[in-house]
């Protein structure tokens, strides 16, 4: 009995002993967040800090500097850029703007949204959007379409007083994208996307050389720009509405048959 009492004695305290260091290895509540997204942004196209749609990048930086950060869109979406900038407590009037690039350096007209905004002294912070157009799979060549692969977000300062310059701030930077599908799609395809590397990345697979590839990510399914989309259905649907409406047309003009006053002999 007596050994029995020792034994349990031993056990309760290894128990004990261990219940402490097995809560301190479990994780905790406060680090279930994204940890992938990026908290800093680079400082120009070739450093742009790659960020998927979906993601809060964060970034910390100083006024008169510039930040950059890329992500890749696809054919039939339609990003929407979001920034914040958070300013100091004492500052003048400020004039921030936001900028979208394509994979060729190109700047992407905004459909809409606040791309430029004019904070006045003392605003605590100032928030920008460019809603870019839909992607396509193919463009002519001298055109300025938004084409898929990687597109670059620039964010900075225009307008400031010499005293402000320097001044620590905090950027927020999140990237969406709606399916617009048929509505906007085009018919044809891109042979490569428009990705940093890309070419580097093809010589490399034709002769084996050793290079660099400036952008690893994409889409899981590969790019798509394929033969279908929900235009076909539309373009059936249409036929058939045609078809129908050509058959009820034929039916109204056609009339009762032989007129009432001809002769029988005529």
């Amino acid at each position: 009995m007596r050994i029995t009492r020792v034994l349990g004695a031993a056990l309760l305290a290894l128990g004990l002993a261990a219940g402490p260091a097995a809560a301190d290895s479990s994780p905790s509540p406060s680090a279930s967040g994204d940890d992938k997204a990026p908290t800093q942004a680079g400082t120009s196209f070739r450093t742009a800090t790659e960020i998927e749609q979906g993601q809060r990048a964060t970034a910390s930086g100083s006024t008169g500097d510039y930040l950059y950060w890329s992500f890749p869109a696809d054919t039939g979406q339609r990003p929407t850029v979001e920034a914040t900038v958070k300013l100091p407590e004492t500052h003048g009037s400020q004039t921030w703007q936001l900028d979208v690039y394509d994979g060729l350096r190109r700047r992407q007209a905004c459909q809409y949204g606040a791309q430029s905004r004019t904070a006045a002294q003392g605003t605590s912070s100032v928030e920008l959007a460019c809603v870019l157009r839909t992607v396509r799979g193919w463009s002519e060549p001298w055109a300025n379409d938004p084409l898929p692969g990687t597109y670059y977000v620039r964010l900075t300062v225009l307008d400031l007083g010499s005293s402000d310059l320097g001044l620590p701030v905090s950027a927020e930077v999140r990237v969406d994208s709606e399916d617009i599908g048929g509505a906007a799609a085009v018919d044809g395809s891109l042979g490569k996307p428009l990705v940093p590397g890309i070419a580097v990345k093809a010589d490399e697979e034709k002769d084996g050389s050793k290079a660099a590839v400036l952008s690893s990510f994409g889409s899981d399914d590969g790019w798509s720009s394929g033969w279908w989309s929900d235009r076909w259905v539309w373009t059936g649907i249409g036929a058939v509405l045609a078809a129908l409406a050509g058959i009820g047309g034929y039916v109204l003009t056609r009339g009762s048959g032989r007129p009432t006053r001809v002769p029988p002999g005529a």
